[in-house]
Formats: structure tokens, C-alpha cells, sequence
């Protein structure tokens, strides 16, 4: 099978639609083929728990969403945790770095809108949407 390979469609027409049918195997490999890979901006108890989607229990790579280490070949930033002002420069660099099109998913109370430190903290940025665009919201405290 090739690397890239379309997925084939197979359109029986019915009253009220139609039905699509294909293999499995022929939509796995599609989605592997075409699939993000992702840099992972982690600062704080929200990036443990999405470490753990790369490592063997969850396991990521098998569905082809593999982590790149390098903004220059990543596709896809996640940011989570708390996002100090000390931080945002460096964000904004690697965001910067990213080749189009690039995607942001915004994960964590903390990351969205500045957690529990939105009050009391002069020194955290009170939401990501302030640094870089973000196209997804993922709100809640994942631990």
C-alpha cells in the first residue's frame, strides 16, 4: 500500500442518501499518512498528563500523531499548563517557527484563562489567546 493513499469511496445510492463503504485498513492508513505531528509546550501539571498520551499506555505514535521535538516540523503546538509572562516571548518563537498551516490547542483551565492564578498573580498571562491564536479550547483540569 502506499504511503499516502486515498481512501477509496464507494457510493451506493439510496432513498434519503447514500452509503460509503471501504476497509478499515484503507481509512487507518489514510489517517497515519495525513495525520499532525505535534510540539508539546508543557509547563505544568497539564503536561504530565498529555506526556502520558505519548508513552505506552495511550501510545499516540500508532495512531501517527508523532512528537516532534522541533517547531519546524511540527504541524501542531499543544500548549498546557500555566503560561508565565517570562514564558510568552518564548511561545510566541516557537509558534513563529511553525510552517504553514499551523494549528494551537489550548489545553487546561490554566492555559485558557489563567487557572487559579488569574487573581493573585501579576507574573502569569491570563489566558494563551493573548500570546498566539488559538483554534481549540480543550477547558478543565486534566489531573
Amino acid at each position: 500500500m502506499a504511503l499516502i493513499e486515498k481512501v477509496p469511496v464507494y457510493a451506493e445510492k439510496i432513498p434519503g442518501g447514500s452509503i460509503v463503504t471501504t476497509t478499515l485498513e484503507r481509512v487507518l492508513s489514510y489517517g497515519r499518512a495525513t495525520s499532525l505531528w505535534y510540539l508539546l509546550f508543557g509547563t505544568a501539571c497539564c503536561a504530565i498528563e498529555l506526556m502520558c498520551t505519548g508513552a505506552s499506555r495511550y501510545d499516540f505514535d500508532r495512531l501517527g500523531m508523532i512528537f516532534r521535538a522541533s517547531p519546524r516540523q511540527s504541524d501542531l503546538i499543544i500548549v498546557a499548563g500555566t503560561i508565565t509572562k517570562k514564558m510568552a516571548p518564548r511561545l510566541r518563537q516557537l509558534y513563529d517557527q511553525m510552517a504553514e498551516p499551523r494549528y494551537v490547542i489550548a489545553m487546561g483551565g490554566c492555559t485558557i484563562k489563567g487557572g487559579p492564578f488569574y487573581y493573585d498573580s501579576y507574573a502569569v498571562e491570563k489566558g494563551v489567546d493573548h500570546i498566539i491564536p488559538v483554534d481549540v479550547h480543550i477547558p478543565g483540569c486534566p489531573p
